[in-house]
């Protein structure tokens, strides 16, 4: 029974802990969207968690055709809050 409950401790403790997770990855993204500007048919901007501060984030776009593409791919380190303090390449305005 002790497991159990050691258990169910863990999960909430992640539950916790994925609310400010996502809210940083909510800033990235919104960030990486100003920076760059908005693209043509933009499907989603995916925000990758790897280590530490750093992210992988991917700019989705319809193409013509059948399928979709990542025209905008980024490494970013950031903040606690969220804000970027490094990009690899860096972030230019381009739409």
């Amino acid at each position: 029974m002790p497991q159990v409950e050691t258990q169910l401790v863990a999960e909430a403790g992640d539950i916790e802990l994925a609310a400010p997770t996502k809210r940083r990855e909510d800033v990235i993204r919104r960030s990486v969207l100003a920076a760059l500007g908005r693209p043509d048919r933009l499907l989603k901007v995916a925000v990758l968690p790897l280590w530490g501060n750093n992210f992988r984030v991917n700019v989705w776009t319809a193409t013509d055709g059948a399928g979709n593409g990542i025209p905008n791919s980024y490494f970013v380190t950031a903040d606690e809050r969220g804000g970027i303090v490094r990009s690899e390449p860096p972030i230019q305005k381009l739409y």
